[in-house]
């Protein structure tokens, strides 16, 4: 019988599923809301359903090994999510105990970045590379950094956190507590956020102005950049030029191969790339300057998040054999 993992991606509106085997072959999908259920166990029910859904449509049948599992605020050692500023659920939540009692199946949780560099690494564009960063652009900004082949998680398995490093202090208050985030400024909601600074700053026509904030999302303010709306437009600028400086800091503290960039952000493809790449070069020191690839996630035809996940539980069986 085939061997097959199941790879979990709890981002703060939708959590994704998959059913993946070990050359990446995904034979099925699903996904639930994240920020509908109050109670963390209802939510864990809730995924088992969805997830014994996906098992019922599948073809063939298949042993499935474990679970990979990646979501913000991630504890690597414990297991543990805490405080997720992007996830309904506070506090320290023993989140693999409860998986695996649910499920009955081994499990293991990271940084929803990082369970995307360690897909990048297995199966995308990362592979044979032993020293990059993946930068996940959604609801949040998430950041999986690889260094010698190895995913660092520090001494307490929170590194990594770019989108909570400060790009302006005092600046747009985050959801973790602190005050001019990255994420605040360069993520789905971040871009929102600047449009309607824009608007107060910028006396044109925009038809993006007819939208409340709720209305408002980054597809909206992409197809507008497309059409040459110029708040839209400067709005992307701006995104870029913050995130172009801030990942010259990334580089003078690991200097990566490439970076990685994957979340419905980064689907606007050049209309924030060519401004983080003209911000990012300037920035750098010279030892740095034109040695870093940007790169758009290898595995766009997949769910990379998914095929994270999944990667993160296949490595870790891998260590216990």
């Amino acid at each position: 019988m085939k061997e097959a993992v199941i790879g979990i991606d709890i981002g703060g509106t939708f959590t994704k599923m998959g059913i993946v085997d070990r050359q990446g072959n995904m034979y099925a999908e699903g996904s639930i809301a994240s920020d509908k259920t109050p109670s963390i166990d209802d939510f864990i029910m809730e995924l088992h359903a969805a997830v014994e859904k996906m098992k019922a449509s599948l073809k063939e049948e298949l042993n499935i090994l474990g679970i990979g599992i990646g979501a913000p605020n991630s504890n690597y050692y414990k297991g543990t999510i805490e405080d997720a500023a992007n996830l309904k659920w506070k506090g320290v939540i023993p989140f693999t105990d409860k998986i695996t009692r649910v499920f009955n199946l081994p499990s293991v949780l990271t940084n929803d970045a990082n369970a995307a560099a360690l897909g990048e690494m297995i199966f995308g564009g990362a592979k044979g590379m032993k020293d990059f960063i993946v930068i996940t652009l959604g609801t949040g900004l998430g950041s999986g950094i690889v260094v010698n082949g190895d995913v660092v998680y520090g001494h307490d398995g929170f590194a990594g956190e770019l989108g909570h490093t400060i790009v302006k202090p005092g600046g747009r208050e985050c959801g973790c507590g602190l005050k001019g985030c990255l994420e605040t400024y360069v993520s789905a909601p971040g871009i929102k956020r600047t449009v309607f600074e824009l608007f107060a700053e910028l006396n044109v026509k925009s038809e993006l102005r007819q939208y409340t904030f709720d209305q408002l999302n980054a597809t909206m303010i992409s197809q507008a950049a497309r059409e040459g709306d110029p708040i839209a437009l400067r709005a992307f600028e701006i995104t870029g030029e913050i995130l172009g400086a801030k990942l010259a800091d990334a580089i003078a503290i690991t200097s990566p191969e490439a970076i990685f960039f994957f979340g419905g952000l980064a689907k606007a493809g050049e209309l924030l790339f060519k401004h983080v790449r003209a911000n990012l070069e300037p920035n750098l020191l010279f030892i740095f300057r034109n040695k870093v690839k940007l790169l758009p996630s290898g595995l766009t035809d997949k769910n990379t998040a998914v095929m994270g996940a999944s990667a993160l539980i296949w490595k870790e069986m891998d260590k216990k054999r």
